[in-house]
């Protein structure tokens, strides 16, 4: 299991070198976009960042695809997608690529991919999606067992995804989902009219004169309470409004509440990027 993903790693042999390889299976045909095709200075792109592609045949430089999502056929230009194993290995996928994939719309706190190292084959990076883009350097022992915290070791790198898959365990969240595995969900593109609001009709002429300066907030009162409140300003700076209303108004103003801020002792944990 330990050299299983060195297997999956070198893409010169998916389909050639070790063609009968049970343990990759049809992986081998899944790639993901990684650079708009063609660029938006060119025209209108065929195929998006982070579409997932399949891979139908190899025709040295280009390569001809299918879209998962909605099944269009064309050319694209190798060196625009990445394969991707297990869906959430992506092979030579650098650090910036790997934010730019995980902060795509569709996915969500707890997304991840592991990348090969774009410097040395055979080691790799986890890189997850909390409040920015996280990434940790995946060590390898002799013994091919792989690593982030030298107290955990794993014989390989799918376990590793399925411990951390159930708990954080030292990482910045618990990984959910694979990087661009959820779609984004489609905005609305006709919302539809406004709901209307019904309210109730009255006649002002029936109104009460105590109703419409009654700054009393529990008080049953078909004038909401902003409005009489406003009323009752006005007759006071007026000088309409009667001593007694003003007297009340005044010892209602009088009353304050305060509130003793809770402190905030929390100790939050870094993991620092490697």
């Amino acid at each position: 299991m330990g050299n299983m993903m060195r297997g999956a790693s070198d893409s010169s042999k998916v389909n050639t070198d070790n063609p009968d390889s049970a343990q990759k299976g049809s992986d081998d045909d899944i790639v993901v976009v990684i650079d708009d095709y063609p660029s938006l200075e060119i025209s209108e792109p065929i195929y998006k960042m982070g579409e997932k592609l399949r891979v139908i045949a190899q025709e040295a430089y280009w390569w001809r695809v299918r879209s998962i999502d909605t099944g269009k056929e064309n050319y694209i230009p190798n060196s625009h997608v990445v394969r991707v194993y297990h869906g959430w290995l992506f092979e030579g996928v650098g650090r910036q690529k790997a934010e730019e994939l995980l902060l795509l719309p569709g996915n969500r706190v707890g997304s991840f991919l592991v990348r090969e190292s774009t410097s040395e084959r055979g080691l790799y990076s986890l890189s997850v999606k909390h409040r920015a883009v996280k990434h940790y350097r995946i060590f390898r022992l002799d013994n091919s067992w792989y690593y982030i915290s030298p107290k955990l070791t794993f014989q390989c790198l799918e376990d590793m995804i399925n411990h951390y898959s159930d708990s954080a365990d030292g990482l910045c969240c618990t990984l959910t989902t694979p990087c661009l595995s959820g779609k984004a969900e489609a905005p609305e593109t006709n919302p539809g009219p406004p709901p209307v609001v019904m309210r109730h009709n009255f006649d002002w002429k029936r109104i009460d004169r105590k109703q419409l300066v009654s700054t009393d907030s529990q008080s049953d009162n078909m004038v909401s309470y902003g409005v009489r409140n406003s009323i009752a300003a006005y007759l006071s700076f007026s000088g309409q409004e009667d001593p007694q209303q003003r007297g009340d108004r005044r010892k209602k103003k009088s009353r304050s509440v305060y509130v003793i801020p809770e402190s905030n002792n929390a100790n939050t944990e870094y993991e620092d990027d490697f």
